[in-house]
């Protein structure tokens, strides 16, 4: 019997196995089937509901523009013929009666001597007096001071080699011809003259045309920079007298000149001073700030009394007007919405279990606590602080309307106080969903436009960067699970 018995099983068990194996295909399409339209009929049965990342920044971007640099500046011109050795540093300040550079008759100089005793203490003396005033926050001194220790170190040697007796003296000498802001001193043994500065000022190697005008004299066509040209002055040949040597900048007041439309000078008409971003190097400062007419056109003009020399070898500037101060987390309008809440004040809350909530008296000598949630907190304004060290201004709490009933009477157990819900205020707010399902959360607006508004980061029980909001508010309810 057993033996017919295990005859039988294995044709059983290949007809099952032929059975199912006929037809898994078909009940895993069946199942894929179902699944599918099951999740066709949830798309389009319910609302789609949009998202958006909260970020931080000012509600819109500053905009740029290209200005006009206007500053007091000569063209220094050559007092005479020769081969030319500079030693300013260009874009570096030079004082009055620095070395600025040095003519001779050959291209390559004399051999100097070597500095007398006296020379020596000098310059040591130069050195430890720029020691002791050296601040690294003004690292170009250093090169400025280099250059100028360099060509009395110069003058002090080339002296020497004619036992410190110049062949020509020429400092008092000008030429009425040129607006030469070069001092040229003594002539030495090698037919080198040395030329110096008769003022304080910037040092540039460099001419454009520009130099000489003011505001007042600017024309609209200077604000073409295609047709701008720069012109370097610098040579290893020899300079002829008159030639343009160099160009100084005598003055750190200057200006930046910036075209303006109809509309952004109905945003800046009202500023008198404004902030200004260097997009050369992002450096930021302040500035006197007003509109002036140009051939009929308006222009900003911005006045600084420093930093020049940190632009002085651009005559047109990229900026930025930081116009856009205020500062915080940017959401969608479309994203606000207001609810209505109740208000207790916080001396009416308690604490159990590590929750906090209110204590509500159903009758005699019995009271019931209930947990809520506080949405917000502010100041109660009705009660003034008291003077008491450490004490803290009493808050008025926002509660949802739907833990409580109007009537309802809280009492404070521990000194016996009674307040009736009833009072009520509405509060602005978004709904979170970073948890999958709408949370009201309140907000605060610091600025706004037509499509976004910037909220505060420091509202208690309110947002924070990368929060997850509704995009559109009008569609979804509070506590509505989202996804």
């Amino acid at each position: 019997m057993s033996d017919n018995k295990s005859k039988k099983m294995p044709g059983i068990l290949a007809r099952l196995r032929m059975v199912v194996g006929l037809n898994i295909g078909t009940i895993m399409f069946g199942i894929l089937f179902i699944y599918m339209a099951f999740s066709a009929i949830l798309y389009f049965t319910t609302t789609h509901i949009e998202s958006y990342q909260v970020t931080s920044g000012p509600l819109s971007r500053n905009e740029t523009y290209t200005g006009l640099a206007i500053r007091e500046e000569s063209l220094c011109k050559a007092d005479s013929s020769g081969y030319i050795t500079y030693y300013a540093r260009e874009g570096s300040k030079i004082n009055a009666s620095g070395t600025v550079y040095g003519l001779s008759d050959t291209q390559t100089a004399s051999t100097p001597a070597s500095l007398t005793p006296e020379e020596l203490s000098k310059v040591r003396t130069d050195m430890m007096s720029f020691s002791k005033g050296f601040s690294s926050s003004k690292f170009n001194s250093t090169y400025s001071f280099k250059y100028e220790l360099k060509g009395n170190i110069l003058q002090y040697a080339e002296s020497g080699n004619s036992s410190s007796a110049p062949l020509t003296s020429d400092e008092n000498t000008t030429d009425d011809n040129s607006s030469n802001d070069t001092k040229t001193t003594d002539t030495y043994s090698g037919n080198q003259t040395i030329c110096q500065s008769r003022s304080d000022g910037i040092i540039l190697y460099s001419m454009d045309n520009y130099e000489g005008k003011t505001v007042d004299t600017v024309k609209a066509e200077d604000f073409d920079q295609n047709s701008y040209h720069e012109t370097d002055l610098k040579t290893s040949g020899k300079v002829k007298a008159g030639d343009n040597i160099y160009t100084i900048i005598t003055d750190e007041r200057w200006s930046i000149l910036i075209p303006l439309s109809d509309r952004q000078v109905e945003k800046l008409k009202d500023r008198s001073t404004i902030r200004v971003k260097f997009l050369k190097d992002d450096m930021t400062q302040t500035g006197d700030f007003s509109i002036i007419t140009i051939e009929g056109n308006k222009y900003g003009q911005i006045d600084f009394n420093k930093g020049l020399i940190r632009y002085a070898s651009d005559r047109f500037l990229d900026i930025e007007l930081v116009t856009n101060t205020v500062v915080g987390l940017k959401i969608p309008l479309t994203s606000i919405v207001t609810k209505d809440f109740y208000v207790i004040p916080s001396r009416m809350a308690t604490t159990q279990n590590n929750q906090t909530g209110f204590s509500l008296s159903e009758g005699k000598n019995k009271t019931t606590f209930k947990s809520v949630s506080i949405y917000a907190s502010i100041d109660d304004t009705s009660v003034s602080k008291l003077t008491a060290e450490g004490s803290q201004q009493p808050q008025i709490y926002y509660v949802d309307k739907s833990a409580f009933k109007e009537g309802d009477a809280l009492i404070n157990t521990d000194t016996g106080e009674k307040y009736v819900i009833g009072e009520t205020d509405t509060l602005e707010g978004v709904y979170c969903i970073n948890k999958g399902y709408a949370v009201f959360r309140r907000i605060e607006i610091l600025d706004q436009n037509e499509e976004y508004a910037i909220v505060s980061k420091k509202t208690t029980y309110g947002l924070s960067r990368y929060d997850h909001i509704v995009r559109n508010a009008d569609k979804v309810k509070e506590e509505d699970i989202l996804y």
